[in-house]
């Protein structure tokens, strides 16, 4: 039995989301292309650059939609959505759709090359030459840009709106699971960064403010990677959630290890153009938490409890107890740690809290 998992290299979950963003794109626009394919036909506008097909050949057409349909969406979501990401959402859906127009263009001449040549038999240079025609002698390229046009700006706006949210939240709020408030086990962790008042002394408010977006970039990597549910951000703090369970003790812990990682890597990157390496202080915590929609302009899930306050109230105590990593013993009892891997703290009373809680401090 061949193991496919030997032979090709792992995909990691940040890029499986995206091939997961890439298929969908694929087959909404394939379906697009079918209900405008026979509804030009219905309404005898597939005369100027779609041959009049018989059923049979309509297949080879879709196929060459779905795979050219599954390129350009690759482009989108890998290529031009990173390279534009520093650029203004107004720019970038220009530039982006002008660009994929030219790509959409090439696909319908492949598609139309295909047709011509492999279903009615013409030579390449016939095809060729009614594709010119047909593309800038009537009204096809005209009507086509526009759709295209349409198209692309409707995608690359749901897909900000959907990249806005978590993976998963955006389909949760659309599907309005979460419109009565209901109580879930979770983990929490807030992280943020580490001494975040002598940096931005050090820097100014604009290199600053590109320091934080950097460093808050590669965290998010790493917990997306492990499944982690982005709550929020708060200037330099990030509040990520998993649901309680032993699976996902040890995918927040993995994406702790990951988070430094990542920083590690950028190390050089970050001392030559900031000057300084950031790390992060880490408070971690399981319970109970409410969730539910809120908001009438702008709507999104809101966590709230006593697991919130505590979370919170552990990543503070990081400073004045001088630890990195605290974790409390509701989240450790359901880890297998090494013994060396974590250090009793005794019980100690946060700030708002009428009780004490026994914290532990991570040593990886």
């Amino acid at each position: 039995m061949i193991r496919w998992k030997k032979i090709l290299p792992e995909i990691s979950n940040a890029k499986r989301l995206k091939l997961k963003l890439v298929l969908a794109i694929a087959c909404v626009w394939t379906l697009v292309d079918i209900v405008n394919f026979f509804t030009s036909l219905s309404n005898n506008l597939g005369h100027s650059i779609v041959y009049n097909v018989i059923e049979k050949s309509l297949w080879l057409r879709e196929v060459l939609v779905f795979l050219m349909s599954a390129l350009v969406a690759y482009m989108l979501v890998f290529v031009l959505k990173k390279a534009f990401r520093e650029y203004s959402m107004w720019f970038g859906l220009l530039a982006k759709s002008l660009i994929l127009i030219c790509a959409a263009l090439i696909i319908s001449f492949l598609i139309h090359i295909s047709y011509s040549v492999g279903v009615n038999g013409r030579d390449f240079a016939y095809a060729v030459h009614k594709f010119w025609n047909d593309a800038f002698h009537t009204y096809w390229l005209f009507q086509k840009v526009t759709y295209w046009l349409a198209l692309l700006i409707i995608t690359q706006v749901l897909i900000e709106v959907h990249d806005k949210y978590s993976p998963g939240v955006f389909f949760d709020i659309l599907l309005g699971k979460y419109l009565r408030p209901k109580v879930e086990e979770r983990i929490v962790m807030f992280i943020d960064l580490k001494d975040s008042t002598p940096i931005a002394e050090k820097l100014d408010n604009i290199p600053y403010f590109k320091f934080i977006r950097e460093f808050i970039y590669q965290i998010s990597n790493a917990l997306i990677e492990h499944d982690g549910i982005i709550y929020q951000y708060v200037g330099d703090e990030i509040v990520v959630s998993w649901p309680f369970n032993e699976t996902n003790t040890r995918k927040c812990m993995a994406s702790l290890i990951e988070a430094r990682k990542n920083l590690q890597k950028r190390g050089e990157h970050f001392r030559r153009r900031y000057g300084v390496l950031p790390e992060f202080r880490v408070g971690i915590h399981a319970g109970e938490v409410t969730i539910g929609e809120i908001g009438v302009i702008k709507k999104d899930l809101a966590m709230s409890g006593d697991t919130m306050n505590t979370t919170a109230r552990i990543r503070t105590a990081c400073s004045e107890l001088n630890q990195k990593f605290i974790v409390s013993k509701a989240f450790l009892d359901h880890i297998d740690l090494a013994e060396w891997q974590s250090e009793s703290l005794g019980e100690v009373e946060l700030k708002g809290k009428n009780h004490t809680i026994e914290l532990f401090a991570l040593k990886i």
